[in-house]
């Protein structure tokens, strides 16, 4: 996996990968946003969207563990998989003021997809046909549908938000993907590219919703935090597994344990010192540190992944 600070992305095609349209996350400012400079902010975002595709990415190579009879992998990619989301994702997020008002969340949600549904997902289908990927365009298309659903979805619950009269809808059915490790079932460059930024926004957008639905029952509000927590599972077990079993992202687990290797040496001796010296540099203390206990936290998992490979028969 190679983490997304890593790709060099021109802003549109950041705003891709975001899933969002142009300034569509300001939606999600709460009342109280730590005053970051502007450098920060964005070694934040790219962080925050290199910590969300570890943690899905790693869910998938925990599978492919179990399915090799390799148990003590599988908790290895398992508990890493937990810190990313939950501990890095989790305070990247909330220093740079993620989640916001119940509302604020439902329209920054509904931003990105309406983004997805109408334009970024149908462009990918039209491409992936045209360049012979039938199966991507097929994906692309199913996935555009979902996420227009989902919109909808979120356009209910902002009314009963609003207004306190109505019932959040139920949480999406999720349809889990198993992926088996194997090569790439695309043979285009573009179709190739295109799951790549799919699979960054959809980690993304899981692990977003996943602070939506905390906010939500912080707010005192189980019902909307119920419906983010099914988008976020529908986002990663089906859209995200699906791309993934498409782009080829999982192998057997030897390469997988090097693949995770390479990717948190790379965070934890060139991305994160990186954005702890600029952040400590603009007086972003607060950010320095965390980039530091994050590179140091990154440095251990590189050396289990090692470890856990040299163990391999």
């Amino acid at each position: 996996m190679i983490p997304f600070a890593m790709r060099v992305v021109s802003m549109g095609a950041l705003a891709l990968a975001v899933g969002v349209p142009s300034g569509a996350a300001a939606a999600s400012t709460p009342d109280v946003v730590p005053a970051l400079h502007t450098q920060t902010r964005a070694d934040l975002d790219a962080s925050m969207h290199g910590e969300a595709y570890a943690y899905a990415t790693y869910s998938l190579f925990a599978d492919q563990a179990r399915a090799q009879g390799l148990p003590s992998v599988q908790r290895l990619f398992q508990r890493t998989a937990a810190v990313e989301l939950g501990e890095h994702f989790a305070e990247e997020a909330r220093l740079s003021g993620l989640a916001g008002t119940d509302a604020a969340n439902l329209q920054a949600a509904m931003a990105g997809e309406a983004y997805e549904s109408h334009t970024m997902y149908p462009t990918f289908a039209r491409q992936a046909r045209q360049d012979g990927d039938t199966a991507a365009a097929d994906l692309f298309s199913e996935i555009a549908k979902d996420e227009k659903a989902h919109h909808d979805a979120f356009a209910k619950a902002l009314e009963v938000v609003r207004t306190g009269k109505g019932t959040v809808p139920a949480p999406p059915a999720v349809k889990p993907v198993t992926v088996q490790a194997g090569a790439p079932r695309v043979r285009a460059a573009r179709t190739k590219q295109n799951l790549d930024t799919a699979m960054h926004g959809e980690a993304l957008a899981s692990a977003k919703y996943t602070q939506y639905a905390k906010a939500a029952t912080a707010h005192g509000n189980p019902a909307l935090a119920r419906l983010f927590t099914g988008s976020a599972a529908v986002e990663r077990r089906e859209h995200f597994a699906g791309e993934a079993q498409l782009a080829g992202t999982v192998a057997r687990t030897r390469q997988n344990l090097t693949t995770a290797d390479n990717g948190e040496r790379y965070e934890s001796r060139i991305m994160y010192p990186t954005y702890a010296r600029q952040a400590r540099a603009a007086g972003d203390t607060r950010a320095a540190e965390l980039f530091t206990h994050n590179a140091t936290d990154e440095a251990g998992h590189a050396r289990a992944f090692e470890n856990a490979r040299n163990q391999l028969h």
